[in-house]
């Protein structure tokens, strides 16, 4: 059975979502027989829908969120529903960090919760398993709120996303090992005193460095790097550090 990810959305930044300039879906993993979702933001369910070939939301195994915010979580109650058909049955699993289920600030609705086989909480640094679909939590993110990134063990190799943080030196640690290493790049330069706890073209650069992945994947634009072309940012990266480097697009899918 083949593996692969696709890109449901690549959208980052308050008005890259909000005007629909890139699509914000989160992103399919399919692997290891398993159906995932990585952060259904606004027209996740849509995305699937209109997705060639299909995908039926009914049919997912789980889902992840990275962390609670809106453009990473805003269609998790709807894929719940859509997996349990509306609570008839029971099914999938949600691993989720704390914050996103408790507190002023949850946003899982608390009827669908009972609905599914599972809810799982997310910390740092742990090992996690949905059927045969292995995968392990990284340092907890520098972030507004409390996040992790996501490292998959699919056909040998470490696929890791790192979600939305500031750079920080401890990241590349945690990232340690990752064969493929898809990055949340939300700026393309970040002024000290604009910094935000967002990762910039220089921070995944440093990354990378350290990293030495085979393969680099950035998505999650913001608007500085809609307008500087992130396909051509992503070329000149490749050419500078001698690694691949590839800018997402919506709906790209690619095997693993």
């Amino acid at each position: 059975m083949s593996s692969f990810i696709k890109f449901l959305g690549t959208a980052g930044g308050r008005y890259v979502v909000a005007r629909q300039l890139r699509a914000s879906g989160g992103t399919y993993i399919s692997a290891n027989g398993q159906n995932i979702i990585l952060d259904p933001g606004p027209g996740a369910l849509v995305k699937c829908a209109k997705s060639k070939p299909l995908i039926d939301a009914a049919s997912l195994n789980g889902i992840i969120l990275t962390h609670l915010h809106i453009d990473h979580s805003n269609d998790v109650n709807i894929l719940i529903d859509a997996i349990t058909g509306g609570g008839h049955r029971k099914g999938g699993v949600l691993f989720a960090p704390k914050e996103a289920l408790e507190g002023d600030n949850a946003v899982v609705l608390k009827y669908l919760r009972d609905f599914l086989d599972d809810i799982v909480i997310l910390e740092a640094d742990k090992e996690y398993k949905i059927g045969g679909l292995k995968f392990s939590t990284s340092i907890k993110h520098q972030h507004t709120t409390e996040t992790y990134g996501i490292k998959f063990n699919i056909n040998g190799r470490l696929v890791s996303f790192i979600t939305d943080t500031k750079f920080f030196p401890e990241l590349i640690d945690s990232y340690k090992n990752s064969d493929i290493l898809i990055v949340n790049v939300v700026s393309q330069t970040l002024p000290e005193k604009f910094r935000i706890k967002h990762l910039c073209l220089d921070d995944v650069k440093e990354i990378i460095k350290g990293v030495k992945p085979a393969k680099v994947i950035i998505t999650h634009f913001g608007m500085t790097m809609l307008k500087a072309k992130p396909w051509k940012l992503a070329e000149e990266i490749t050419k500078e550090l001698g690694i691949e480097v590839i800018a997402a697009s919506d709906g790209m899918t690619m095997e693993l």
